[in-house]
C-alpha cells in the first residue's frame, strides 16, 4: 500500500467498478436486492473471471492468467 492520497494502489479496483457500472448496473433494472447481488455474483465470479478476456492478461481471463503456465 502507498502513502495517504496516492491513487495508484486504487487503480485496479476502480476500473473494476467502472466495468460492473457500464456492463451490468446501468443496462439492466432490477426489482429487488436479491437480483442485484445475484446478478453481480453472476457477473463477479462467472463473467469478469472466467469469461471476459483481459487486454492486460494478453486476452486471457483471471482465471485463465492464474493458471497459465509461463
Amino acid at each position: 500500500m502507498s502513502h495517504a492520497g496516492c491513487p495508484y494502489d486504487n487503480v485496479p479496483m476502480e476500473r473494476y467498478f467502472s466495468s460492473l457500472k457500464a456492463e451490468l448496473i446501468s443496462r439492466f433494472d432490477f426489482n429487488t436486492d436479491a437480483e442485484l447481488d445475484y446478478a453481480i455474483a453472476e457477473y463477479a465470479y462467472l463473467w469478469y473471471n472466467q469469461i471476459c478476456p483481459h487486454s492486460y492478461n494478453y486476452y486471457l481471463t483471471p482465471f485463465e492468467k492464474r493458471f497459465a503456465l509461463d
